[in-house]
């Protein structure tokens, strides 16, 4: 990773803001996105501590007029892009019949058309350099969970284009790795979106019991060193993968009961 351009988007919090420092601490110049100024200050502070060479752009990853300023900003101060990890992301909890479908399109626009749009301009550099396209997708890429419809949709729509991408460019050098990390300790289930598109605010979930961050982070960069095609961590992601392939009308059953048993569940 020694001075490899690295753009990481969604990168204030949890997964993004890992990889930028692990990442940062290998030699890559560091280029973060986010939506919350505040945020970005305390993530170039961060950086600039670890000593870190680092640019963050305030952006909204689903605005694709601002994913090509910014790859046109990055070729004009380092000239190249190697690595490009599509991170940011939203999720949210309701059942389809009370949800607002402006949530729904608002999950779409940022989880997938914001990754599209960043790769599609990115492409050509990443083409150059032989880089690699990093796409951070989840369990519910593999297997749909209920009250979440719209979260499941938009990693599935991910899977399926970073898949199509990757035999695109198969025999030019490029490296697509999708990685789908399993519960992660980040603040994604706190800041999903309800039925009306409010913040959740509290998780359903114990966030002390999970994946870190930074654990995360690290196994992406040993699978981009791998040049690995997909990762799917933690015990419990790899088992629902799985047995949602071998048994999936048993897995309903099993993932309906999961969910219903989590805090405030809409089911109740």
């Amino acid at each position: 990773m020694q001075n490899k351009v690295v753009i990481i988007t969604g990168a204030t919090s949890g997964i993004g803001r890992g990889c930028a420092e692990v990442f940062g601490r290998e030699g890559a110049k560091i280029v973060f996105t986010g939506r919350d100024e505040k945020k970005m200050e305390e993530v170039n502070a961060s950086l600039s501590c670890l000593g870190i060479e680092h640019t963050g752009y305030l952006m909204d990853v689903s605005n694709e007029r601002e994913n090509r300023r910014l790859v046109e900003n990055i070729i004009q101060r380092y000239g190249r892009i190697d690595v490009v990890i599509n991170n940011a992301g939203i999720s949210m909890r309701a059942l389809l019949e009370d949800l607002d479908m402006a949530v729904f399109r608002k999950i779409m626009e940022i989880n997938f058309f914001g990754t599209v749009y960043l790769t599609k301009y990115a492409l050509p550099y990443i083409l150059e350099s032989k880089g690699t396209i990093v796409g951070v997708s989840s369990i519910n890429g593999h297997r749909g969970t209920p009250a979440r419809t719209a979260y499941t949709a938009s990693k599935y729509a991910m899977e399926g284009f970073f898949e199509a991408l990757r035999t695109e460019v198969m025999k030019r050098g490029v490296h697509v790795l999708v990685v789908s990390p399993g519960f992660t300790g980040t603040n994604i289930r706190n800041a999903a979106l309800n039925a009306k598109g409010e913040s959740q605010g509290e998780s359903p979930r114990d966030e002390n019991k999970m994946m870190t961050p930074e654990e995360v982070a690290k196994r992406i960069l040993k699978g981009i060193r791998g040049r690995k095609r997909d990762i799917v961590l933690t015990t419990q992601g790899k088992l629902v993968v799985f047995l949602n392939k071998w048994i999936p009308g048993l897995m309903d059953k099993i993932v309906y009961y999961h969910m219903a048993k989590e805090k405030d569940s809409p089911f109740k």
